[in-house]
């Protein structure tokens, strides 16, 4: 019986000791694993930041209209007996277009001239042979058509913004992919009390005869211009505790890092900025960053400042 015992206590010691050892193995294993688990790498997409320029402006809607028109008015009453222009026919000044006979029954007038005041293009012709008219009547609208000026109304909130030798962006529909370059040159000092706007001119910079009179214009007027600012997608700002912040992507040890490159892995690190202006979906950044950062543009909502990150593509501005 002695020796019975002797050996079930050596068996008993025997396995609380494997046990031990199969515990703290185990442990070590389940810690290990869940440092690899808190290892855990994002994937995101970054930008390369590079110096721009970002151009603040406004959107209006004007018409195309002839810098100089004219309407032809007769000398004297009576029916026109003579039309010897149509439209879209170039005259010079004084040219005779047509003739009025002022003549009345017991009364015979020899035919009155009625003559183009200006040199330019016919655009309007409203009178065919037969036709009455009065000293007051329009013959004909003369317009120098190669001369031509876009008029667009601004709303009272926005004329602050406006003035004199400010560049402009016209599309029109005709020509959806087509960009024409204006400059304001006429700002009116008033507004209109009925609408509450002021009128706005602005003149093409190069003659093109694409453009016709009459055309209805889409204006891009660039109200602020920033020349070699650091310009970065407003989507990878993020707020943290009511400040904007970007992530910057590592190499690692802590330091900002250049160049990571697509499939490398980093580190992200929160970076605080101040931001400038904002213009569709593009914010200038003032303090924080330099050109050749690279920042994460993709996938940093779920980071925090140290966390290891897969950087699938980067990007950077054309």
């Amino acid at each position: 019986m002695k020796k019975i015992g002797r050996f079930g206590g050596f068996a008993i010691l025997s396995a609380v000791l494997l046990f031990s050892c199969n515990g703290k193995k185990n442990a070590a294993a389940a810690s290990e694993s869940n440092d690899e688990l808190n290892e855990q790498v994002f994937a995101v997409n970054a930008y390369k930041t590079s110096e721009g320029n970002l151009d603040d402006y406004l959107e209006f809607g004007g018409d195309v209209a002839a810098v100089n028109s004219v309407g032809v008015m007769p000398d004297m009453a009576g029916k026109i007996s003579r039309v010897l222009v149509s439209v879209g026919d170039l005259v010079k000044k004084d040219q005779v277009i047509a003739y009025v006979d002022a003549s009345r029954a017991g009364m015979n007038y020899a035919a009155s001239p009625v003559k183009s005041p200006i040199s330019g293009r016919i655009t309007a012709l409203p009178i065919t042979v037969g036709t009455t008219v009065s000293q007051s009547s329009s013959v004909a609208t003369v317009a120098q058509t190669d001369d031509l000026e876009i008029k667009i109304s601004i709303a009272e909130r926005f004329i602050s913004r406006i003035e004199t030798n400010q560049q402009a962006v016209v599309k029109f529909d005709a020509y959806p992919s087509v960009e024409f370059n204006a400059t304001v040159f006429e700002v009116s000092p008033v507004l209109d009390t009925n609408s509450r706007t002021m009128s706005v001119k602005l003149r093409f910079d190069e003659k093109d005869s694409r453009i016709k009179v009459g055309m209805y214009a889409r204006v891009r007027l660039v109200t602020e211009s920033i020349k070699n600012a650091i310009v970065i997608p407003s989507a990878a700002v993020i707020t943290r505790d009511g400040k904007p912040y970007v992530f910057t992507l590592g190499t690692g040890g802590g330091s900002r890092g250049r160049g990571a490159g697509s499939g490398a892995n980093a580190t992200a690190r929160l970076t605080p900025i101040t931001l400038g202006l904002s213009v569709d979906n593009k914010t200038e950044i003032t303090k924080g960053l330099s050109a050749g950062d690279e920042i994460i543009i993709k996938g940093q909502s779920l980071l925090s400042d140290g966390a290891k990150v897969n950087v699938v593509s980067v990007s950077q501005a054309e």
